[in-house]
């Protein structure tokens, strides 16, 4: 048997006394990985029997996750109550919970924890262990577990592989140089002459029912997109086939925008407001196929919240992201990266007013996002916001990466009138 976890984890083992938790643990994962409630208890009273150790097993596990290394916990945690405080602990660093139970059978069980000297309590322990486990086993997949794997036999936990395998949003793999362009809300025309601009050629065919369009990036360069392709502007449609073409071609990547959220669902056809340019998108698209209406759902839908590139010295993200965030999976990362953070007041406009998470940011990794239209990109602590308002007779901007060189062409006109005046926009500071 073979399964496969995120490289950056909260691993949980569950299993009675004697189910050879630690034995798997030595298996499958490097010493300094494992925390230990039996270790933890001889560090506190010099007596790995000893009760009072909780703190410091809860202590290294925060600790471990903090910066960002895989952490395994082997202790029994056969009660909800204990899982669920290690579910606590992975949410509050988003970390992906992953729960491994082994089961070997109480009867074996009880003969291991009888040839161990520190082991020497009644039978009714394991009994005690097994009951609860078995008690809340189907409900394990509720508690916030992302995985769950049952071991239910000696054969299982002796034959099993275990592979890792990094988080979607984890591409430091992929080096520059990037093209990293602004939100394009529907402005095809401007997006088509930015990537001139920038060396990509572009070229359309209509196959008689359809049109479909080839890229050709310049030598060794690749275009990401911070989302907010969607809404607002002419030509919803066919920046939905140019970007969906770089991306499974290979010449671009992308993260998504909330206006991309918006228009999955109404893709899906659920009942969605047609409201900030949605109105448009989905009288465009009223005149697509449905197949391609199912294509660019699926494209949309898979994804992910951001992107960690090049060697982790840069990040993409619409909305921007926190350090803390950077790399990591969760649904809170993936709403910031949406959204941002709004302060809980409005503006004069009416609109919420944005937490400006970039003034803080200290980290060594640049983020490049969008979704804040400003007149003129500035560079904020290694930050930067490279929308600049295209759909509403801005620029469509793109930043070179590694050059850190702005590209730009100008609106060919204003396709919508923003709620606050372009000019009003100070980066981190609108809601759109």
């Amino acid at each position: 048997m073979r399964i496969t976890i995120p490289d950056f984890c909260l691993v949980v083992l569950i299993g009675a006394s004697g189910s050879g938790k630690s034995t798997f643990a030595r298996r499958h994962f490097k010493a300094t990985e494992v925390v230990s409630s039996d270790a933890c208890r001889g560090l506190v009273e010099d007596d790995e029997s000893s009760l009072d150790s909780i703190t410091l097993l809860h202590f290294i596990a925060e600790t471990r996750l903090k910066r960002r290394k895989l952490t395994v916990i082997d202790a029994i945690n056969v009660r909800q109550e204990d899982r669920a405080h290690f579910v606590r602990i992975a949410k509050k660093y988003h970390a992906l919970a992953v729960a491994i139970v082994l089961d070997p059978g109480a009867d074996l069980c009880q003969e291991r924890n009888k040839a161990r000297y520190d082991r020497q309590f009644g039978p009714h322990v394991v009994r005690n262990h097994m009951l609860s486990l078995r008690r809340n086993l189907r409900g394990i997949g509720k508690e916030g577990f992302r995985y769950v794997h049952e071991l239910g036999s000696v054969e299982a936990i002796d034959s099993l592989k275990i592979a890792r395998e990094s988080l979607w949003t984890d591409a430091r793999h992929k080096s520059g140089p990037f093209d990293i362009i602004g939100d394009v809300h529907g402005c095809a025309d401007e997006l088509e002459a930015l990537l001139a601009k920038l060396g990509y050629l572009v070229s359309w065919e209509s196959n008689g029912t359809d049109w479909a369009c080839t890229v050709i990036p310049p030598q060794g360069r690749r275009a990401i997109f911070v989302g907010d392709l969607v809404d607002r502007g002419p030509r919803t449609p066919d920046v939905l086939r140019l970007v969906h073409t770089m991306v499974a071609s290979g010449a671009a990547l992308c993260v998504p925008g909330n206006h991309e959220v918006k228009l999955i669902r109404w893709l899906h056809g659920r009942n969605v407001k047609l409201t900030h340019g949605l109105a448009e998108s989905a009288a465009q698209l009223e005149h697509e196929s449905r197949s391609f209406r199912v294509r660019m759902r699926t494209f949309l839908d898979n994804l992910v919240s951001h992107l960690w590139l090049d060697g982790g010295r840069l990040v993409v993200a619409h909305a921007g992201i926190t350090e803390e965030m950077i790399g990591r999976s969760s649904g809170a990362v993936r709403e910031f990266c949406l959204y941002g953070e709004t302060t809980g007041e409005t503006d004069e406009y009416g609109l919420p007013v944005r937490y400006n998470w970039a003034s803080e940011h200290r980290g060594s990794t640049t983020v490049v996002y969008g979704h804040t239209p400003v007149v003129t990109p500035e560079w904020l602590n290694n930050t930067i916001c490279i929308d600049t308002g295209c759909v509403f007779g801005g620029k469509l901007t793109a930043l070179r990466w590694p050059e850190k060189e702005l590209v730009e062409v100008s609106a060919a006109k204003a396709y919508a009138e923003p709620t606050r005046p372009l000019a009003a926009t100070t980066s981190g500071n609108l809601s759109l």
